[in-house]
C-alpha cells in the first residue's frame, strides 16, 4: 500500500504553526519537520496535521 503524495504547492505555503518558520518534508517518515520548534507534524492520508498536540518532539540534532 503506497502513501498518498502531498501536494508540492501545499508544502510551499505551509509553515510551522508555532514558530511560523519553514518546514522540511520527510517523505520516508511522512512528517513535516520544524527545525526551529524541534517538532515533527504527521501527514495522514496525504493531509498534514498541523496541530501542536498531534506533533511529536524531536531532538535538536534530527
Amino acid at each position: 500500500m503506497s502513501t498518498p503524495a502531498v501536494d508540492p504547492k501545499l508544502l510551499e505555503v505551509l509553515v510551522c504553526p508555532i514558530t511560523k518558520s519553514p518546514l522540511r518534508y520527510d517523505a520516508e517518515a511522512q512528517e513535516l519537520i520544524s527545525d526551529q520548534a524541534h517538532m515533527a507534524f504527521p501527514i495522514r492520508e496525504g493531509i498534514p496535521i498541523m496541530l501542536a498536540e498531534e506533533a511529536r518532539q524531536i531532538d535538536g540534532d534530527a
